[in-house]
């Protein structure tokens, strides 16, 4: 876990049979697997993708299409805001919240950016495959782009779980697998099941934390202890893992709302996710001064559970959930959360020899089941009285009598146990197939470090040393 340090190693710290190591050396491993992957990518998109009717030039402006429907409802212009904010949550607000480690900067930022580029990609046809095929193409447009980020979150939450211990190679072939058995239990949520989850508690958040978990069990290494100096963090580092909470704080209404029905579940679901987050950052505040003896506040807790409302509030988001309810919501989560990294990360790691770097389970995990549980209650009670006609758009298969309200509920809370299960036994079989030496892991002494993979400047000269710099010039110039 994040803890406070105050040194660093240098980069010559690494032995030199370390680095030279062939099982770890990148330079065929890394550039095979990125060719091999983008070429197949290329023939898939080449053979199987389309433009939808929004995006392709001829079916847009084809017969009455383009009478009935404007440029100006292209969905285009509803669903382009929402992606760039989902995009830089993606690419700027992960990758940076993983920056705290001391030595691994290079790797947190530049590894979720590969993963991301891939596994978007891969998405697109997963989740097409499932939900967008029609007469035997993949028909994409701006919301297939959202849905693909939303995939790709859930493989940069597991990331989070085995960061600093994984070869890029491996972080590749695990996006490979999970965006796949994403686009399953997606598909076996949404359509086969009817299961409401558009700010993904469960799809995404739930998922990702306990695939990732599952992973890290399985990689587990009795000998991490040799690299615990690197597993930790310095004040700056702390400071851009920083940046990153800021802006997924910031843009997370927008994460929540973005493939919600146009109108007012998505400006609820927007609202709901607001006030969620401004309820969890108080109490994380709160929680984190008064767990600890000195009552000084903890930057892990501030950096990570903050967010943990934003999760929380994904499944009930859209639903008529009320702004003191998702305040409620949010007030827990930052409650739990901060719980999570005080006391039960070690537990985890001691008894159950689960080594989650970042916490995901305190974030993502916990906060994901707490959503899906509150979605579950909502819907239970949902009912015309409440909704009016906006329950079409909210429930359908209630509006139509298709289902109760309770039945409803209960699908919600089956579809929590079905998103659990495929994570967990997901995890437990990619996680051994990672395991293989081919994919070039790590050594124990080398994790939690960029040089391992990255060409590193020179250590930058620390203020002190520059201080007695001058010190000493000084003194030579008095002396001459």
């Amino acid at each position: 876990m994040q803890e406070e340090a105050s040194s660093s190693l240098p980069s010559s710290s690494l032995s030199e049979d370390n680095m030279t190591d062939s099982s770890t050396n990148m330079r065929l491993k890394l550039p095979i697997t990125c060719f091999i992957l983008q070429i197949i990518l290329i023939i898939l998109f080449g053979v199987l993708v389309q433009y939808d009717e929004d995006t392709d030039a001829k079916k847009h402006h084809h017969g009455n299409h383009s009478k009935t429907k404007p440029d100006i409802e292209n969905d285009f212009y509803y669903r382009y805001p929402s992606f760039q904010d989902v995009h830089v949550m993606i690419f700027v607000g992960f990758g940076f919240l993983m920056t705290f480690l001391q030595r691994y900067g290079f790797s947190s930022v530049g590894f979720n950016f590969l993963i991301a580029a891939f596994s978007l990609q891969w998405a697109t046809l997963m989740q097409g495959f499932f939900h967008g095929l029609h007469e035997g193409k993949i028909h994409i447009g701006v919301e297939s782009m959202i849905n693909a980020d939303f995939c790709t979150g859930s493989v940069l939450i597991s990331f989070g779980a085995v960061l600093g211990k994984t070869s890029p190679v491996q972080l590749l072939f695990m996006a490979v697998f999970e965006v796949t058995l994403f686009a399953v239990n997606e598909f076996i949520l949404l359509t086969l099941l009817g299961t409401r989850d558009a700010g993904g508690s469960m799809t995404i958040h739930t998922f990702g934390a306990y695939f990732g978990l599952m992973v890290t069990r399985i990689l587990y290494r009795p000998n991490l202890d040799k690299s615990k100096h690197k597993n930790c963090s310095v004040y700056h580092s702390d400071l851009f893992a920083m940046i990153g909470t800021l802006y997924l704080w910031m843009f997370w209404p927008s994460f929540n709302s973005a493939v919600t029905e146009h109108g007012d579940p998505q400006h609820r679901t927007a609202m709901n996710t607001y006030y969620s987050l401004a309820a969890c950052t108080l109490s994380t505040y709160a929680m984190s001064s008064l767990t600890a003896h000195d009552g000084k506040l903890d930057m892990v807790h501030i950096q990570n559970a903050a967010l943990a409302g934003g999760v929380a509030a994904g499944t009930a988001g859209e639903m008529m959930l009320t702004p003191f309810g998702s305040m409620i919501v949010g007030f827990l989560a930052g409650i739990i959360s901060v719980l999570g990294f005080k006391y039960l990360t070690p537990i985890l790691e001691n008894k159950l020899k689960i080594q989650d770097t970042c916490g995901i389970h305190n974030l993502h995990g916990m906060p994901g089941v707490l959503g899906a549980i509150v979605g579950a209650v909502t819907a239970s009670l949902a009912s015309r009285e409440v909704y009016g006609e906006g329950l079409e758009k909210v429930f359908p298969e209630v509006a139509g009598g298709y289902r109760t309200a309770s039945y409803q509920g209960g699908v919600q809370a089956i579809s929590l146990a079905v998103t659990l299960g495929m994570a967990l036994f997901g995890g437990l079989i990619v996680g051994f197939i990672l395991k293989l030496p081919i994919f070039g892991a790590p050594r124990d002494t080398t994790c939690f470090e960029d040089s391992l993979y990255w060409e590193v400047p020179g250590e930058e000269e620390s203020h002190e040393d520059q201080l007695t710099t001058v010190k000493t010039e000084e003194s030579d110039k008095l002396n001459s």
